[in-house]
């Protein structure tokens, strides 16, 4: 999943050299935190959210088919 995240943050973003994804396993789920510039982030989060809402979709889905629970947060 992390991997996932990383290629599409990295094809929207102007610097995807600063793009970082950390993983972290909390008790029944797992959080994947998106660092990308500050320029970038609108760009990572989109009018209205709508491509965050598309990334942490893609990323449900993947991981339903893995039977886990993934949970994308983006920071800035």
């Amino acid at each position: 999943m992390k991997e996932l995240v990383e290629v599409i943050a990295k094809s929207l973003v102007d610097n995807p050299d600063e793009v970082v994804v950390t993983e972290k396993e909390e008790s029944r789920s797992t959080v994947l935190e998106l660092h990308v510039a500050a320029s970038d982030m609108g760009k990572v989060i989109g009018k209205q959210g709508r491509i965050a809402k598309a990334i942490r979709s893609v990323v449900k889905a993947a991981a339903s088919r893995e039977k886990k629970n993934v949970d994308v947060e983006i920071i800035g």
